[in-house]
């Protein structure tokens, strides 16, 4: 009798544990986030794109919509991070306290200091990965290692004031206009005395004119390497200055001439339908939408290449569980299902806008943002976007010391050794002749350049 009734526990309990078996298996079927254990995995999160804690901001209601769609994962906002970025990401780690993901505002830094993972094994697999422009794809790649993800994409260029151009009778200018098209629509239509200016400041354009001159070089010359020496470098320098110095760009204008203006600074005069054409980035357009009066559009830079510049994530090399951090950060970023989701929360909350353009070129992504952002010339410019110039700042070894920061050892005014901002600034305005310069700065530019490649072991 006691040994039937062994036998009967015996059978009980391995029922009861085989049920068990079978109710982990199923609780856990598909969710691809979840730990061993059946418990949610969290995760963290860090960008400058969030706001302030408890504003409505598009990104925090896709971190919710996230969780939404992936109930065995959560994400926490990593608050903590903020200015100067870099150095509260670097005191993060010192305490070993890295988000699983967050922005990074110069990728070779973060490779240097060892704060991202390779994602290589994830984007390899990834086709909505290989829907990314090449140049994007090209731009986060580093001696065949990909460390960061795209996490958003803007167009960078000029809009026109359409109205101002036709009631003077002039030429509207459009994407795809020449460099002599475009000098002559920036004079033609200035007329201080009246009111009107043909740009809001010039320079920008040392930095694309070489893109816009030869196919051979990108923004600020780059391309596997600096070329600042160019004649293309020279005559972009040449071209602002000619610009500032004719009375043709707001920024440069005297007080007694900005008085002549309605408005306390360029963006108050553009809305005030006074210039002509104005430099700025897609992150613009819903303002524009709002709050200018009158006809425009996007025409880009001359020539028909366009102008791209984005924002990357990184995902921690300290991170306990990187497919769920990466699948976040697709989400956040590049991919469709996120891209589509931010579209529809856009149109649901008044208070939040699109930012910006779409990474994925996917034809139904498009479609839907086109519906939505009816500016013809941005359309234009981004089915060229396969010929894009990538503006090089984030991704670029020594960029910012060899656009701005690097010592030159030249005497500008009151400066005994400018910087390289100081420098082709004070060529701009000119102060200084840049082709007596050229060949120096192109070398401290590829010096600095070299220098930080060799930091991230390429």
């Amino acid at each position: 009798m006691k040994k039937w009734f062994s036998i009967v526990a015996l059978f009980t309990i391995f029922t009861i544990l085989a049920a068990c078996s079978d109710d982990s298996s199923s609780d856990g079927e598909g969710d691809s986030g979840g730990s061993e254990d059946g418990d949610k995995v969290t995760i963290s999160i860090a960008s400058w794109a969030f706001g302030s804690e408890g504003e409505t901001n598009l990104n925090r209601l896709m971190v919710d919509a996230f969780m939404e769609e992936n109930p065995d994962i959560n994400v926490e906002i990593d608050e903590s991070i903020s200015d100067p970025w870099e150095e509260s990401l670097a005191s993060a780690a010192s305490a070993g306290e890295m988000p699983d993901v967050f922005s990074v505002s110069h990728v070779p830094t973060g490779m240097a200091n060892n704060w991202m993972m390779e994602v290589s094994e994830f984007v390899g697999e990834d086709e909505e990965y290989e829907m990314l422009p090449d140049a994007v794809k090209e731009a986060v790649t580093y001696d065949d290692s990909i460390y960061a993800v795209p996490s958003s994409q803007n167009i960078l260029g000029y809009f026109v004031n359409q109205d101002l151009y036709e009631e003077a009778n002039l030429d509207v200018p459009s994407i795809g206009m020449s460099i002599d098209e475009f000098e002559t629509a920036v004079s033609d239509i200035t007329n201080v005395n009246q009111g009107v200016i043909g740009l809001n400041e010039a320079n920008a354009i040392p930095e694309w004119y070489p893109a816009a001159a030869s196919e051979d070089l990108g923004w600020y010359t780059f391309n596997d390497g600096f070329h600042l020496d160019s004649n293309e470098f020279i005559a972009g320098v040449d071209l602002a200055n000619n610009i500032n110095t004719n009375g043709y760009a707001y920024a440069t204008l005297s007080e007694d001439e900005m008085a002549n203006f309605n408005g306390e600074d360029a963006n108050e005069v553009w809305m005030n339908s006074e210039i002509g054409m104005r430099w700025d980035g897609t992150w613009a357009i819903e303002a524009y939408e709002q709050n200018a009066d009158f006809e425009w559009d996007f025409v880009g830079i001359p020539g028909d290449r366009t102008v791209i510049t984005h924002d990357f994530y990184g995902i921690s090399s300290s991170t306990e569980h990187p497919e769920e951090a990466y699948k976040l950060a697709k989400w956040m970023g590049f991919g469709k299902e996120g891209y589509m989701k931010r579209m529809e929360l856009a149109d649901e909350e008044e208070e939040v806008g699109l930012s910006g353009v779409p990474l994925i070129t996917d034809e139904e992504v498009l479609d839907e943002y086109f519906e939505r952002v009816d500016v013809p010339g941005l359309e234009e410019a981004y089915d060229n976007i396969e010929n894009a110039v990538i503006e090089p700042f984030k991704t670029t070894p020594g960029y910012g010391q060899a656009r701005w920061e690097a010592p030159t050892g030249v005497e500008v005014g009151d400066e005994s050794n400018a910087t390289m901002g100081a420098l082709i600034d004070a060529s701009v305005s000119g102060q200084v002749n840049i082709e007596d310069y050229a060949s120096q700065i192109n070398d401290l530019a590829n010096q600095k350049y070299e220098e930080e490649l060799e930091t991230i072991g390429e």
